[in-house]
Formats: structure tokens, sequence, C-alpha cells
């Protein structure tokens, strides 16, 4: 009670500078601008956890599958540095973050780029690098500074943005007004046994326009082959439903939680290698496993005959995918020069 009573009036505050900031951008008193190669931003309006990684991981094998150059640029949250950056093979997940970084290694023939300013960004992929078909945006709905060629919102399927309140009351960092701006809505984290009917009520509630398009996904984990118990290690939003997943394979597993794009200190070290203790193995995400190869805990492990291992995932649709798959590949098609 105490907690909304404060929290409250401050959502009212927030609503009110996000409100306001459209507003410029609306009435062009902030600049906002085009650029001359397509791009399809991957966003969402709530604060992490919506699963806008393995989405970008898709519509890049899409692109590629397709005969198409992409390029992936993210603003690099969490790095230590500032400006354009290229991931190469000296990068770490200080210089270009854990997000770039998972990407990076998952895809290291695509070019992969951070800058805050997705402007400057995109101009300078595109001045190095050679054959670009595309520029997919990691996290850009509310960069308004860009006019992005196609936009593809996801919200979570237990955490849609029409039941959610804004920060710090809940967790929108936009408006909900703002999906109106979407060309396709993704409900991702969908539950395996999702049905037709659940689907048709998410559907009705949104109450999409006509040029909008709605599609359902899952995430799909790779099956584990590794025997024991794990520690199921994270520092990514709403660990829940990975651990869940885990727990059906392993019931005696354990989480230890920490906070979203968390960078783990020496104390932290000490308490996963006490833990571990305990446990055959370590099971962590492909986004955390980034940060944690940077530190002292594969090491540590090791002098316990103990792994660090990373569970893999990629979306799975739980509709027909080819209308998504059309979409994505009409506007590219359309849009680049010959």
């Amino acid at each position: 009670m105490l907690k909304n009573i404060v929290s409250i009036p401050l959502s009212w505050l927030y609503t009110m500078g996000v409100a306001i900031r459209h507003l410029l951008y609306d009435q062009r008193m902030l600049p906002s601008f085009t650029v001359d190669v397509p791009t399809i931003c991957v966003g969402n309006l709530a604060v992490g956890g919506t699963g806008k990684t393995p989405m970008v991981a898709y519509i890049v094998r899409l692109l590629q599958e397709n005969g198409f150059h992409p390029a992936i640029l993210s603003r690099g949250y969490k790095r230590l540095t500032h400006g354009f950056r290229m991931a190469d093979t000296m990068s770490t997940t200080d210089t270009i973050g854990d997000e770039a970084m998972k990407m990076h290694r998952a895809s290291p023939d695509v070019p992969i780029a951070v800058c805050e300013n997705r402007v400057r960004g995109v101009r300078q992929l595109k001045r190095q690098v050679k054959e670009l078909d595309v520029v997919i945006l990691d996290d850009a709905m509310q960069h308004r500074a860009i006019q992005c060629g196609l936009t593809v919102l996801l919200t979570p399927y237990d955490r849609l943005y029409i039941d959610d309140h804004m920060l710090p009351w809940g967790n929108l960092r936009d408006l909900p007004s703002r999906a109106l701006k979407a060309d396709a809505i993704v409900v991702t984290k969908c539950p395996d046994n999702i049905r037709p009917i659940d689907m048709r009520v998410v559907d009705n509630r949104l109450h999409l326009p006509t040029y909008q398009q709605l599609h359902f996904t899952g995430i799909e984990y790779a099956q584990m082959e590794q025997t024991g118990t794990p520690l199921v290690l994270t520092g990514i939003a709403h660990p829940e439903y990975m651990f869940d997943h885990v727990k059906k394979q392993y019931p005696q597993a354990e989480l230890l939680a920490y906070p979203d794009h968390h960078r783990f200190t020496p104390a932290d070290i000490e308490t996963i290698v006490t833990k571990a203790k305990h446990f055959d193995f370590v099971l962590t995400t492909e986004k955390d496993i980034q940060r944690l190869r940077a530190t002292e805990l594969v090491d540590r492990l090791q002098t316990q005959n103990k792994r660090l291992i990373a569970l893999p995932i990629r979306v799975k649709f739980c509709t027909p995918n080819k209308t998504f798959d059309k979409q994505i590949i009409t506007y590219v098609r359309e849009n680049t020069r010959k």
C-alpha cells in the first residue's frame, strides 16, 4: 500500500514527461531522421524480459536464408565504452555489452555494432560494411530520432502491455498508445500448451487495427545432455521462464538469481563458487555467460571439476510463421536498392 502511495504519483509524472517528449517529436520540435537503408526495429514498451535478443537472431537467420546481408545495431547497454564500436575478435562485454556480445558469438559472420545514437550508428555501419541490405535495430522503439521502416513490438503473454502501468508503478517505460506505431505485435513467452481459444482471447483484448499483424511465440530450449543436478545462475529479467523449464529435467535444481545485466563482483563469484559445491554443474543463460567468462568463475569451477554451461534458446512460433516471414522479407525486398 505504501509503495503504491509513492509510486503512483511518480508514475503520473513520468507519464507526463514521456508524453511531452513524444509530442515534441510529433510536432517536429525535436528532429527525427530517415536513413537510406531498410531498418527493422525490434522493441518493447516494458523494461527487460520480452525476448528481443532471440527474435533478433530469428530475423537475422531469416534474412540470411533469403540471400540478404543484415547487420545489427544495439545500444550496448551497461558497456563501459561510449560512441560507435564494431564487434570484433577483441570485443568483450565491457566494450560492447552482454547482448551484443551474445549475438556476436552466435553469428560472427554478421556485422554487429553498438551506438547510443542510432542515426549515427546506422550511417557508420553503411560506411564500414560493404555488403549491407538491412539494419536490425535492437531495442529502438523509444529512439524517436530515427524513423524505422518496419517495427516489431514484443509483449510477454503473462504481462501484456495493456495490463501494465508506467514506471515506477509498473514496468512500462513508454506509453501503451505507442503500440499503434508497430507493424507487427508478437506475444512472446507463450506457454507450450497455449490453445487457439487462448490466442483469440488475447487478440480480442488487444483489439489491434487491421494494419497490424499479431503473432504468438514461445521459447524453445535445447535439451540438456548433462547428468546430475545444476545450480541455475541468472542475471536476467524474469528468470522464472528458464528455471521452470530446467526443473522439468532437473527437479532438484536451485536458482541463484541476480538483477538483469548484473555485473558480477568478486564477492558474487565467491557466493556462486561456495553454493556450486553442492551441485554437479552451473547452468546459465547465453547472455549471462558472456559476462561470467570475464570473471574468475570458470577457473574457480574447474578446481571443483565442474563446468559452466549455457542453455541455448531460440524463438518458436505458436502460430504459422509464414505471414511474419513474408512481412519481413517483403519489406526488405521492396526497400533494398538494386
